[in-house]
């Protein structure tokens, strides 16, 4: 860890992490909490994601407009996000205002109402981001996808809920929620920018204090299976999800895998772009990415295409898992390598980024990653690194995810006997 990064845990187990950039005039805070999706029983599917709404509609001191107001009034943005491991609430202001910011997220971890009536409305603003989502196929297949590969268990579910679930979720429901999960060992408060780590201490002392004091129940391990999910829909395209299960975050293959992902579907140099678009002409844009979760992870390619063309596309695909096994060339790995190491770099000229990166990396790793660290293990990958990681993923047991006119899109288990010739 370099003297611009500090880590504190404090006696009641919250931990407090910065980065100090000190040519920048800003600060992003954030208090990153280790609960998710994965954290909910079944039947309360979207707790998460109803709290993280609900934490904007009021505390004791602050009504919903005026924490809007607050920040924006000094030219800052509050925002929040909700995935399968982890809620996040955080903030990006001017250096001098670093306090409000820790004012703002602290008072609404820790004093939020949960007034009734705004309960109700943002149970129906949900509901509405429930069919948003479902009237959008190139978003919802995911869903349908992760549903198949983690079936019932938490992983499996969406993070919105279900419209059963969302109406069902009380408010002795979200704060009873907040009380097993938001307790201090599993928050970690991060920052970066023009703040020092003393600074942020006295902050955190201020207003994080009171953070409900209850441990929380065991996180429910992963458990990838795989499958098939397919939904006729009267749609210009056939949306199709083809993964499998990937590496976790402390996986010896996660750079490998990682960088499996880039040469095969991260770029207009890619091997799934250039071969299934510019040659053959059968999508707009295919894509492939590998997603680690603490015990698991998933590695998915997505395209969208035509009835006619996924005839072409599924084999064509195929056939690049199979070769990528063995033939890829070293110009490729370097090109693969360039990518993600650019991608690290240009992620840390923002005070967002490093705060959230900081976060994470406490999470999975107990400490703070220095980025040469990060580096040095992008250079070490090698070719035979890459194939072991190509036969481990793709002789994995398929997830399919299809929706829309989907009647030349071969069945998961035709696509599994393909990879495995």
């Amino acid at each position: 860890m370099t003297d611009a990064i500090r880590l504190t845990r404090l006696p009641n187990g919250l931990t407090v992490v910065s980065e100090t950039m000190p040519r920048v005039e800003t600060v992003s805070l954030g208090a990153y909490v280790a609960a998710g999706t994965r954290d909910e029983a079944a039947e309360e599917n979207g707790v998460s994601h109803f709290l993280e709404h609900m934490a904007f509609k009021g505390t004791a001191r602050r009504d919903a407009m005026a924490i809007s107001a607050e920040i924006e009034s000094v030219g800052g943005h509050l925002n929040a996000y909700t995935a399968r491991e982890q809620t996040a609430y955080y903030a990006k202001v001017l250096k001098e205002d670093a306090g409000l910011a820790a004012d703002i997220i602290g008072d609404i971890l820790t004093h939020s109402v949960f007034d009734p009536a705004e309960c109700e409305r943002e149970r129906g603003v949900i509901l509405q981001e429930i069919g948003q989502a479902n009237d959008t196929p190139d978003d919802i297949v995911f869903d349908h996808f992760q549903a198949v590969a983690f079936p019932d268990q938490p992983m499996g579910r969406p993070t919105l809920g279900t419209e059963e679930t969302v109406r069902a979720i009380s408010r002795d429901s979200l704060r009873g929620y907040l009380r097993r999960h938001y307790a201090p060992k599993r928050v970690v408060v991060a920052a970066a920018g023009a703040i020092e780590h003393e600074a942020l201490l006295d902050l955190v002392a201020r207003h994080f204090r009171d953070l409900p004091e209850g441990g929380a129940t065991p996180t429910a391990p992963a458990r990838y299976q795989g499958g098939e999910y397919r939904e006729e829909q009267d749609l210009d395209q056939v949306h199709i999800v083809l993964g499998f299960e990937g590496v976790s975050y402390t996986d010896p293959l996660l750079y490998p895998t990682m960088l499996l992902a880039t040469l095969l579907g991260g770029g207009m140099s890619s091997r799934l772009f250039q071969e299934i678009r510019e040659r053959r002409g059968l999508v707009y844009a295919i894509s492939a990415f590998a997603t680690p979760f603490q015990d698991s992870g998933l590695f998915q390619i997505y395209a969208g295409t035509g009835e006619e063309q996924a005839a072409e596309l599924v084999p064509a695909t195929l056939e690049e898992l199979r070769r990528v096994r063995h033939d890829v060339t070293a110009e490729e790995l370097d090109r693969a390598k360039a990518q993600l190491r650019a991608s690290l770099l240009m992620s840390l000229e923002s005070t967002g980024s490093r705060c959230e990166a900081l976060a994470r990396q406490v999470f999975v790793h107990g400490r703070v990653i220095p980025v040469e660290e990060t580096k040095a293990k992008i250079a070490a990958v090698t070719l035979d690194d890459i194939a072991a990681a190509a036969r481990r993923i793709f002789t994995g047991r398929p997830t399919l995810a299809v929706m829309g006119p989907h009647r030349n899109v071969p069945p998961v288990g035709e696509m599994a006997e393909k990879l495995a010739a």
